[in-house]
């Protein structure tokens, strides 16, 4: 490598320069204070952690999303995090051994080891909350509202939340005794809408005519809330549960409703997303010209059965980066600005007292102090006052 390529970053891996960090950290605030308010307490868990306890209960994909290094103490191998929910559910179920329902909330860099859509990072600045401890659908519709709550900090509105059941899938694979391979091949069909896959796999089986109907109609299952009466029909012969999940989500939809009148609902009873470990209710937040999920999640009870204690869990999280990426495009549309950059910035020359600057930043004034020799003016370090000296009083003015 040559001295002009040592300042390269690898593809995906991104650096936060002054001023854009500043709106970073303001914004990371914002919202660890509003998942605060809703009594979700913080945690911060290591970015690096033996790779059993990072993969646990997650599944196949995340093993794949995780870089590896060897423990030069142990000869163990450990992973950076591609996830934070391991984590945080290791932490409930093992460290903090609470019993009743617990809230958590984090915020900090995931690495990923490819990017999870096309022209991703591969170093999200990840955020989120998790509730523990509550298998109902209230810790869900609380969850939902969360998330939309922290949409609104970037003052995201024509939010359109995309509502699935997995446990739909699971129960009606269960009736039709497919085996674990079959399963598999069937998800993939389904993940990727191939419609024609789905219809030709089932028919390749010896399964029974009802199951082999119901599980091609999934594909087919997606639209607004008329499908959720339209799949109570074509449902119909599935076990009991498949009508428990169709009611619970159409509870989410009209409680979410009446919190959240913009918001639009799309079901999609074919969405698998998460499959390895979602066992409920999946959910994910879509803006218009977004081709991405801007924040998703939902529910996975059991995951911290990896940890030795069983637990029932709904969270969901985004990424810092694109809420920032979201926030400075809305305001280029509605041409508003983000202070988050200004405000007073106090330019003192070298010769200012230094009991005064003191005082200043104790104040919580921003005081950028001249150094000896020092030929850069305020406004080239991007001050906006300075102090100056009238008949012996140092004094704040504008530029």
């Amino acid at each position: 490598m040559t001295v002009a390529d040592r300042w390269l970053l690898p593809d995906g891996i991104e650096e936060i320069l002054p001023g854009r960090a500043r709106c970073a950290e303001k914004l990371r605030r914002d919202i660890l204070d509003l998942f605060d308010r809703w009594g979700y307490q913080l945690v911060i868990p290591p970015h690096l952690e033996f790779i059993e306890s990072l993969t646990a209960g997650v599944g196949h994909d995340l093993d794949l999303q995780t870089f590896k290094v060897t423990d030069q103490l142990t000869g163990r191998t450990m992973g950076l995090r591609a996830d934070t929910t391991p984590a945080v559910a290791r932490i409930d179920a093992h460290t903090l051994k609470v019993d009743g329902p617990v809230r958590l909330c984090y915020s900090g860099s995931v690495f990923h080891t490819r990017p999870a859509s096309l022209g991703a990072s591969r170093s999200p600045i990840q955020i989120g909350a998790e509730l523990y401890g509550h298998s109902g659908v209230a810790s869900d519709l609380e969850v939902i509202s969360l998330m939309l709550e922290t949409l609104a900090q970037v003052e995201a509105d024509s939010v359109s939340l995309d509502l699935g059941h997995v446990q739909i899938y699971r129960l009606l694979a269960s009736q039709a005794g497919l085996s674990g391979d079959q399963e598999l091949a069937l998800f993939d069909a389904l993940q990727r809408k191939a419609i024609s896959e789905v219809e030709q796999l089932v028919n390749q089986w010896d399964i029974s005519a009802g199951s082999a109907r119901m599980l091609t109609s999934l594909p087919n299952l997606a639209g607004g809330p008329e499908i959720l009466e339209r799949a109570r029909g074509e449902l119909a012969d599935g076990p009991e549960g498949v009508a428990t999940a169709l009611d619970e989500l159409g509870l989410i939809a009209r409680e979410i409703t009446s919190l959240y009148p913009g918001a639009d609902f799309y079901f999609d009873l074919g969405e698998l997303r998460g499959y390895n470990y979602h066992t409920g209710v999946v959910f994910a937040a879509y803006l218009p010209g977004q081709g991405q999920a801007i924040a998703k999640g939902g529910r996975y009870d059991g995951i911290g059965e990896a940890f030795g204690r069983s637990r029932p869990a709904t969270g969901f999280s985004t990424d810092l980066k694109t809420l920032m990426e979201l926030k400075a495009l809305l305001e280029l549309k509605t041409e508003s600005t983000d202070d988050c950059t200004e405000g007073k910035t106090i330019f003192a020359p070298v010769d200012a007292d230094a009991a005064l600057v003191q005082c200043l930043r104790r104040q919580g004034e921003r005081v950028v102090r001249q150094l000896p020799g020092q030929a850069t003016e305020a406004a080239g370090m991007g001050c906006n006052h300075q102090l100056i000296c009238r008949d012996g009083e140092w004094l704040v003015e504008p530029l």
